[in-house]
């Protein structure tokens, strides 16, 4: 028997092999006693990758497991809870497909594909008895030909143009008893953890709710979304209209000679839409201030800069603002209970002098705005004096924008609120979906890197902080939106994935964390075929990362 040395949790250890190398799993001898409660390991880390824990062990390898309650064991365990509902659906209605859709709130919203009616009650008895039952989840390898007719005898379309845009001639699948689905990234080794869980009936189909880092122990009270799923639905029914809703699609359309005519059609879409925001706010009559809020990469600059036309076409003189000039110098923004930085916070900003110039522009005095220059960390004041009159409508840009703390004495009435986000709408496959958050990160990675020449390490390294505040900072004051705008565009991943890939490529093991999420992520980038940037419109919102813009952002 051929020895292998390892180096597990820290600890030295010798594994033994015969004719089947030893799974991670079996290095686990008292931890699968443990319970949920206890917070047990659910994946590893194996030489710097995210692997599962029925993974082969390889020679010579580093494994620190990863336990449930961390940022990478709650990824594995919402895409496992994910698959347990696929299972039970296929064993209750295999003449159905289940196709899952977005993330809502602390849930996944799933749907029929013909629209049929769900039946919570009978799924959620199939979900409880094969945690009861501990089913393992397992990994296999099947040949390109036997995948393709999985999927097109269970009817996952979505998969099944994936799986024809690669030519791959094996391919790896998780299966839970006769159920199976691509395998992307890792999943829990059994049933035996998904403990804290709810499947209601949302809308036409289902929310499959899962436990939030603030409480790992149970749900939080269920907190409804409705504009936020107006614009998902919204999108979704576009996408349809040019047969783009997963990334096969996507894929399909680059290779038939279509990518022109889908970036088209995307671009006037988004356009549109700002078209009809600036008509909202008019109908109003009383808005003096526009308010555009949402999350880091979401490409609030070169929207606030589309709106700004739109109310100039309609004979207002827009001024706009952003938060970025009203930042503490570094030194005196407040650090997060890890001692980082924390500029997701209100405080991070210096809210006095903000207050008093938007109170003395609304009195109709003139004022000289701030400027804050990152290099001398230090505000500046504008040489120009401006000043409001009866044709201004003030639109101010940045993060906070939707907080009522940030100008807590403003008469609602005379406000606008616009929530902006990268919502991706496309699909990996049938039962797998392209993260949001994913896709904002490499639009991130990108523009950080061409306008401030900060690393991808760097990038990856301090986004953990900026999702923290977000979720405590950003996304609880999204409800207080008027509108919503999705500013993702259907195909940039094509394009961001050939900015992003070298990028990725450069963050090595030695980087740690960093380098585990680069890893993902080009996992995820060689499934895209890449798109030319010359055929991004340069009046795009796409330009603001990618560079290029007409409206010289950054």
């Amino acid at each position: 028997m051929e020895k292998n040395t390892i180096l597990f949790n820290g600890v030295s250890v010798d594994t033994y092999t015969s004719v089947r190398e030893n799974a991670i799993i079996s290095l686990l001898v008292k931890e699968r006693k443990l319970k949920y409660k206890d917070n047990p390991p659910v994946a590893a880390i194996v030489n710097g990758e995210l692997k599962s824990l029925m993974d082969e062990i390889p020679q010579n390898a580093h494994i620190e497991t990863v336990k449930l309650f961390s940022s990478l064991g709650r990824r594995v365990y919402r895409k496992t809870l994910c698959f347990l509902l696929c299972y039970a659906s296929s064993v209750l209605f295999p003449e159905r497909s289940l196709v899952i859709g977005h993330s809502l709130g602390d849930g996944y919203y799933f749907s029929y594909r013909n629209k049929e009616k769900p039946d919570v009650a009978k799924l959620k008895a199939v979900m409880k008895a094969a945690i009861k039952d501990d089913m393992n989840i397992n990994i296999v390898t099947i040949t390109s030909d036997d995948a393709l007719y999985y999927a097109k005898s269970k009817n996952l379309t979505e998969t099944e143009k994936l799986l024809s845009s690669r030519n791959d001639g094996s391919y790896r699948f998780s299966k839970l008893g006769t159920c199976m689905e691509m395998y992307y990234e890792p999943m829990l080794p059994s049933t035996k953890y998904l403990e804290v869980w709810d499947l209601i009936e949302y809308e036409d189909g289902l929310l499959l709710r899962y436990p939030q880092s603030r409480n790992d122990f149970e749900l939080m009270p269920f907190e409804n979304h409705p504009l936020l799923f107006s614009v998902f639905s919204q999108n979704k029914k576009l996408a349809g209209q040019i047969d783009l809703q997963s990334l096969g699609a996507l894929n399909e359309k680059q290779t038939q000679g279509h990518i022109e005519e889908i970036i088209m059609f995307a671009e006037t879409m988004q356009r549109r839409r700002f078209a009809e925001i600036g008509k909202m706010i008019l109908d109003k009559e009383k808005v003096k201030i526009v308010f555009i809020a949402g999350p880091s990469s979401s490409g609030k600059t070169t929207s606030s800069l589309k709106l700004c036309n739109e109310l100039k076409l309609n004979g207002y003189a827009p001024l706009k603002i952003s938060m970025d000039d009203y930042y503490l110098p570094y030194d005196e923004v407040p650090v997060d209970e890890n001692g980082e930085k924390n500029f997701e916070v209100l405080e991070s900003l210096n809210l006095e002098l903000f207050r008093t110039q938007i109170a003395s522009l609304l009195k109709g005095e003139e004022v000289h705005l701030s400027s804050f220059s990152i290099k001398e960390q230090q505000h500046h004041f504008r040489r120009e004096g401006v000043r409001m009159t009866d044709k201004t409508i003030l639109v101010i840009e940045g993060i906070h924008g939707l907080n009522p703390d940030l100008l807590p004495d403003i008469d609602r009435d005379v406000c606008f609120k616009i929530y902006i986000s990268a919502l991706t709408q496309l699909n990996l496959d049938s039962r797998s979906r392209i993260s949001t958050t994913d896709n904002r990160i490499l639009r991130r990675l990108v523009r950080d890197y061409r306008t401030r020449g900060i690393s991808a390490v760097d990038t990856l390294s301090r986004w953990p902080s900026v999702e923290r505040g977000e979720k405590r900072f950003i996304f609880p004051f999204q409800n207080n939106a008027d509108v919503m705008i999705n500013s993702a565009l259907e195909y940039e991943i094509g394009v961001l994935s050939t900015y992003a890939t070298p990028l990725l490529r450069s963050v090595k093991k030695e980087d740690g964390s960093a380098y585990t999420t680069a890893r993902r992520l080009l996992s995820f980038l060689k499934l895209v075929y890449p798109i030319p940037s010359e055929s991004v419109p340069n009046d795009s919102l796409l330009r603001e990362f990618i560079g290029g813009s007409v409206y010289d952002v950054y």
